[in-house]
């Protein structure tokens, strides 16, 4: 049972990929209950602050002090983590080996979603409320801004690379943190590749994943591997 972050690093470099959010959905999860199911042996615990103990802190402790994992809306629309050795198989898999504009240039992505990669890609890094306010976001474009960063995530374009407080006029942080963005290129600071063709690469992760959970659905595997 995995009890603090060390730990929890380790398990994961281990298996290389995990549902985030405390629910495996079917699949595999390093920490597979929230704070609603915490066994009572375990010391674990959510929404508590503790870096050592919390799983919620680590989700950017991972971005913040590793870099051999990242983290993400991958998996179902939902949170997710990926490490370094199988980022390329699932890049393989989503992607084909396109970059965005080819991606966009074929229709895959839409308009808000070109509009958002070329702010993250023109800035390096930029916080969600700052790429709201670059791409001129009101409220009635909220859904569609939230669909297309979840499906940036999906298709492995963009991540999460840490967090960030806003700043008011004298520079001074206030406020919830918001999540800050980067490209995966960016991200990884490397070009990821595989020599595995991308049927090969669904293979290798599709065998993994009954490794991890003999009694996952073909259903379920189908989708968690795709997207």
């Amino acid at each position: 049972m995995v009890n603090s972050f060390e730990e929890f690093c380790d398990e994961l470099v281990k298996c290389g990929f995990s549902m985030g959010g405390g629910n495996a959905k079917g699949i595999y999860a390093v920490i597979p209950f929230d704070w609603n199911s915490t066994p009572e042996d375990s010391r674990i615990r959510w929404h508590t602050g503790d870096p050592e103990t919390d799983p919620w802190e680590w989700r950017m402790r991972v971005l913040k002090e590793r870099n051999d994992i990242a983290y993400g809306k991958v998996f179902f629309g939902a949170s997710g983590y990926i490490t370094r050795k199988w980022y390329p198989l699932f890049l393989a898999v989503r992607r084909h080996g396109m970059a965005f504009d080819e991606w966009y240039d074929e229709g895959k992505a839409s308009q808000m979603e070109n509009s958002i990669y070329q702010v993250i890609h023109e800035n390096g890094e930029i916080a969600l409320h700052d790429l709201k306010r670059v791409c001129n976001i009101q409220k009635k474009d909220a859904s569609r801004f939230d669909r297309a960063l979840v499906s940036l995530q999906r298709n492995l374009f963009i991540t999460m690379c840490g967090q960030i407080q806003k700043k008011n006029r004298q520079g001074e942080g206030y406020g919830w943190n918001s999540t800050v963005f980067c490209t995966v290129e960016n991200f990884w600071k490397e070009e990821l590749s595989t020599d595995l063709s991308p049927q090969e690469a669904c293979l290798a992760i599709h065998d993994q994943i009954l490794k991890l959970n003999p009694q996952a659905q073909e259903k379920i595997i189908r989708k968690f591997i795709q997207a």
